[in-house]
């Protein structure tokens, strides 16, 4: 067969292992020719491809990013875009077409099945870990341990300060790393937008905890936490083109608040894209070649319009629509294990 791969949406750890899998399986086992679009959907929809093998893929299981290159082009934002995604598989004799990416690439290759245009097997990725019907995505494991070892250093100098510490982490709609990192770190409170947070009473615990003697705390955010409605004026955020909200800064202006309610100083440190970059953890890196070999053994028994996905310790499939219906939030006897350490 001739198989199209291509990565799309935010990068992260271990997009490349998962290619390398798909290539290494697809040529050796099956003997097949495969094809990387670049850039995600832009490849395909502008016919832009690069020949992937074995050889070519040598070396990047530890390498961040992605070799195929990324982006939030999508056949949605054009009125041919299906069209075009057809022509390009027509030309180029595309069998199969495996999208890797989150949500929004995901949804995207929902169309496109569903439109005939391609045949898509779908593999889940986002530092997220919120993608529906999947307990771990890859990339998810790198991020939340990038973001406990900057909460692990950030304890000293919150101590040797006697300082709060604000530590923003991404996590736009869930907040798996926030919740995740937080637990792991130690940290004294954990915001995420699954639970809107009171200013007030993140202020009080932390000022209980110092009156018992404890002169320094962690607070983690995630990117996309919200303060109960009415309590704290948020400004609005930013739309992008590809109409995203920007957000960031909920850090700042938790510390901001919680400096003026408290007395304490208080310092922010927003972890950001480091997040998403380097070498992918040891369980990212097995993950990822099972998602990849699972992916390519989908494409070879026709599943088309399937997501693999990680369920129970074991490789399975899933419908890719059903999984991209709604997020996968925090569930609440994860955030209770969390809460259980607040002051």
């Amino acid at each position: 067969m001739r198989v199209g791969v291509l990565t799309g949406g935010g990068d992260c750890p271990g997009l490349n292992a998962v290619i390398r899998a798909i290539v290494r399986k697809a040529e050796r086992h099956y003997g097949d020719t495969v094809l990387g679009f670049l850039d995600g959907w832009r490849g395909v929809l502008e016919g832009d491809f690069i020949e992937l093998d074995v050889e070519r893929m040598r070396g990047t299981l530890p390498r961040g990013g992605t070799v195929l290159g990324t982006s939030r082009m999508s056949p949605r934002m054009y009125e041919d875009g299906i069209e075009r995604v057809r022509s390009t598989i027509g030309a180029t004799g595309t069998d199969a077409l495996i999208v890797i990416g989150g949500e929004g690439t995901l949804s995207a290759g929902v169309g496109v099945n569903e439109a005939g245009a391609a045949n898509v097997v779908g593999v889940p990725k986002t530092i997220d870990n919120d993608i529906g019907l999947t307990e771990l995505t890859f990339g998810f494991d790198t991020a939340v341990g990038v973001a406990t070892a900057a909460i692990d250093r950030l304890h000293t100098t919150a101590e040797s300060h006697d300082r709060v510490m604000v530590v923003e982490v991404m996590g736009r709609h869930v907040g798996h790393i926030a919740t995740w990192a937080g637990i792991a770190g130690g940290a004294t409170l954990t915001l995420i937008p699954e639970e809107p947070f009171d200013i007030d009473a993140v202020a009080e615990a932390i000022t209980r905890r110092h009156q018992r003697g404890r002169w320094a705390s962690i607070v983690v955010v995630a990117e996309g936490a919200r303060p109960i409605e009415g309590t704290l004026e948020m400004p609005e955020p930013e739309i992008d083109q590809f109409g995203h909200a920007r957000l960031g800064g909920i850090g700042q202006l938790v510390a901001t608040e919680i400096e003026a309610r408290t007395g304490f100083d208080t310092r922010v440190t927003v972890l950001g894209h480091v997040q998403r970059g380097g070498t992918p953890s040891a369980l990212d890196r097995v993950l990822c070649s099972r998602y990849g070999i699972a992916a390519i053994d989908a494409v070879h028994d026709g599943d088309w319009g399937s997501m693999v996905a990680f369920r129970g310790g074991e490789m399975a499939r899933v419908r890719l629509a059903d999984a991209v219906a709604e997020l996968k939030p925090v569930s609440p006897a994860l955030y209770d294990v969390a809460k259980a350490f607040f002051p």
